[in-house]
């Protein structure tokens, strides 16, 4: 084993994105940030993009930045970044436009006319992968209905994260963790499912090879690094690149009677698996099975997550009210108890505009008293998060045969301690918050096992647990979750 090393983890996610350098000294992780940006769909034209040459730009700066601090180059440069959406490159590797967000339009009615195809079943069993519009198998379906002329020049496709990998190093290729999130991968096969793709016309030659988590595909492109002032090789590797891998890989002391939330825009909510679960059980459930950093699976249930008052703060700021995180906290534990609730993925808050006015219109549906105050528009997202992972919980339990003590929150969400202790209370469980920089620290372990600085997941993990801080929220048991979750199961829509 190489005694210290140091990388550069770039993380990716819908909100914003981080160059974060990782020091891992043979016993600890040590996590800095360099740079820091935020990520938004642009709109334009009727459609909405992902200004990917933008991100890319400010990954760059992150990478002179950390070379200006550092004046060495770092023994890894690894990307993480969110899964479904994808990039199309032409036979010489020029991109074909930018990308389109899992939100746009182009999906809407498409799983209905894959499912006139295909039924749902064969489709989860054959893939293991929950039938969402954002996936990638719709996104590309609804390009063969329009007869989209990019689909017809294009050579390549890769996920996000893959294609900065590709921006990095040249490597066409995708990733295992984010080929899995595509719902056009087949977990028996380990390879593309062309049983699934061959009935849509969705052409296979665009899909490359697909690489392990750990693998060192190559040097950084030369040009790079003079624009950056390194001096020396550095190898470029993928990752867990799917960052909901990165982050589950950095969670210690994951065990069978532990269930992971990471949460943060979305919430995804699950327990680790060696094989994947593509029962009709599952499927009714409406589980997926992604891919883990250890080649394993995740078998998990995709939540709205703290999306909801994401853009309810950022509606009521294009208006002057500007609040912070610690605001919204305070204010929640001092708002009235369960107020109004909802389920989290009801498709009425479903929306890209005016997300308070959406929920008052909710609420009026569902004959329920609407938040008015910030406090209580917080409560409206907590204590429905909050219930949501106790439903979620419990149908894990029924497909894993597992009890679930403890719930291990990880990413941006583990920070609000108002919203754990909800989690806690609600579920009646022991929940564990930390760390909040998970996949990045996922991504930097990932690099020092690529580079044998550490011989596995399980030596990576173990050191994390002594490098991380994490903080352990007791369930304060009430009969008014209880009465709560009567009323949540009468608006559930899963």
């Amino acid at each position: 084993m190489k005694s210290a090393a140091e990388f550069i983890a770039v993380d990716l996610g819908a909100s914003g994105g981080r160059v974060m350098a990782g020091r891992y000294d043979s016993r600890h992780f040590l996590l800095r940030e360099v740079h820091r940006f935020p990520n938004a769909g642009v709109a334009a034209a009727g459609s909405l993009y992902w200004d990917v040459l933008g991100l890319w730009s400010q990954v760059l700066a992150g990478f002179a930045k950390y070379h200006a601090a550092c004046h060495e180059s770092p023994a890894g440069i690894g990307i993480d970044g969110w899964g479904v959406d994808f990039a199309l490159l032409d036979s010489s590797g020029k991109l074909l436009g930018n990308p389109l967000h899992y939100r746009d339009a182009r999906t809407e009615g498409v799983v209905q006319k894959v499912f006139a195809r295909l039924t749902e079943s064969d489709l989860f069993a054959a893939t293991g992968t929950q039938a969402m519009r954002i996936n990638t198998l719709f996104q590309l379906y609804s390009m063969v209905l329009d007869r989209n002329g990019q689909l017809g020049c294009a050579a390549t496709l890769l996920t996000i994260p893959d294609l900065f990998l590709y921006f990095l190093s040249g490597t066409r290729a995708v990733e295992f963790t984010e080929a899995t999130t595509t719902q056009m991968y087949s977990p028996s096969r380990r390879d593309w499912a062309g049983e699934i793709l061959e009935p849509l016309g969705i052409p296979l030659r665009i899909l490359p090879k697909i690489l392990e988590p750990g693998t060192v595909v190559g040097s950084v492109r030369p040009g790079i690094l003079a624009g950056c002032g390194f001096e020396e090789d550095i190898p470029a590797i993928a990752v867990a690149s799917h960052d909901t891998a990165s982050a589950v890989a950095a969670i210690p002391r994951m065990d069978e009677h532990s269930a992971f939330i990471s949460s943060g825009t979305w919430s995804l909510m699950g327990v680790e698996v060696d094989q994947p679960n593509t029962s009709e059980q599952a499927r009714r459930l409406r589980f997926t099975n992604e891919g883990s950093a250890a080649g394993g699976f995740l078998l998990l249930k995709n939540i709205t997550g703290l999306w909801l008052l994401q853009e309810c703060l950022q509606h009521w700021a294009l208006d002057g009210q500007a609040w912070s995180w610690s605001d919204v906290m305070d204010a929640a534990s001092h708002a009235q108890p369960f107020r109004a609730l909802c389920d989290p993925d009801d498709r009425r808050l479903q929306v890209q505009s005016n997300m308070p006015a959406a929920i008052r219109s909710y609420c009026s549906d569902t004959h329920q008293a609407s938040p008015e105050s910030l406090g209580q528009f917080a409560r409206f997202a907590f204590e429905s998060l909050s219930l949501k992972y106790r439903s979620v919980r419990h149908a894990l339990e029924l497909l894993t045969g597992r009890e679930l003590h403890t719930l291990r929150i990880v990413g941006g969400g583990s920070l609000n301690g108002c919203l754990c202790q909800m989690i806690a209370d609600a579920c009646g469980c022991t929940v564990v918050s930390g760390p909040a920089e998970a996949s990045a620290l996922g991504n930097v372990m990932m690099q020092a096992i690529a580079t044998g600085c550490l011989s596995d997941l399980q030596a990576g993990r173990a050191a994390l647990a002594e490098s991380v801080a994490c903080t352990t929220f007791d369930p304060c048991p009430s009969l008014a979750w209880g009465e709560a979750y009567g009323r949540f199961r009468d608006l559930q829509v899963d």
